[in-house]
C-alpha cells in the first residue's frame, strides 16, 4: 500500500531542510552548547575561588614569615621569655627578689590566682624605693625582659626630696603567666573561671 503518493514540491524540501537546520541546531544547543558553557562557567567561579583561596594562602604565609622574623630577632636580642608550667610561684619570687636585691627597700603582695582554660595569673603588686630614676627604670626593665613571662599593668612613681635623702617610690601592678600543659593541679590551684561562665 502506497501512503505518500506525491513528490515534496521545492517549497516544502525548503521548509523541511530549514526545520532540519532548527531541530539540528536545537539538539546541538541542548545537549552541547548549553553543557559546555555551563562548564566553563562552573570552571571559572572555581578557579576565581581557588585563586582567593590562595591569596588568603600567600597573606597567611607572609604574616607568618613575619611573626618568625620577630621571633628571630626577640631570641637573638636574648630577651625571649617563656611561659612556665603550673605552679611556677618560687622561681617567681626568687626573680623578683633577685631584680629587687640592690633596691633601698620593697614589699611584694600577691593577690589570688585566676585560671582561664589552661592559663594561669598569678597578680601581683611591688612598692619599692631606689635613690634615683635611673635605678628605678632598671628594675621595671629587668622585670619586663626577666626569662618568666610577666605583664607591667599599671605603674606610678614619685621622687621625695628633702634635706636629709632624696629616693624615688615605685607602685607597680603586674601579672605573671603560667600554663596548666605540664602543670601539677594542687589546692591553691582555682576553679577554671571560662568553664563556670559556661556553665551559667
Amino acid at each position: 500500500m502506497k501512503i505518500w503518493s506525491r513528490d515534496f514540491t521545492r517549497l516544502e524540501k525548503i521548509l523541511l531542510l530549514v526545520l532540519s537546520v532548527i531541530l539540528v541546531a536545537l539538539v546541538y544547543y541542548q545537549f552541547v552548547d548549553r553543557p559546555v558553557r555551563t562548564s566553563i562557567a562552573s570552571a571559572r567561579a572555581e578557579s576565581q575561588a581557588l585563586q582567593t583561596e590562595l591569596d588568603a594562602v600567600k597573606i597567611k604565609a607572609k604574616n607568618l614569615e613575619r611573626l618568625q622574623n620577630e621571633i628571630d630577632e626577640i631570641k637573638g636580642s636574648g630577651s625571649l621569655s617563656r611561659m612556665e608550667s603550673y605552679n611556677n610561684s618560687r622561681a617567681e619570687i626568687a626573680l623578683l627578689n633577685d631584680i629587687l636585691a640592690d633596691t633601698l627597700d620593697y614589699t611584694i603582695e600577691f593577690s589570688d590566682v585566676t585560671r582561664s582554660n589552661e592559663q594561669i595569673r598569678r597578680n601581683f603588686t611591688l612598692k619599692f624605693r631606689t635613690q634615683d630614676y635611673s635605678a628605678m627604670r632598671s628594675v621595671i626593665e629587668q622585670l619586663c625582659s626577666s626569662k618568666e613571662r610577666c605583664l607591667v599593668t599599671e605603674m606610678k612613681c614619685q621622687t621625695t626630696r628633702n634635706e636629709k635623702e632624696s629616693y624615688v617610690t615605685a607602685n607597680v601592678t603586674a601579672t605573671f603567666f603560667e600554663t596548666m600543659v605540664g602543670g601539677k593541679p594542687d589546692a591553691g590551684l582555682p576553679e577554671d573561671s571560662a568553664q563556670t561562665e559556661q556553665g551559667e
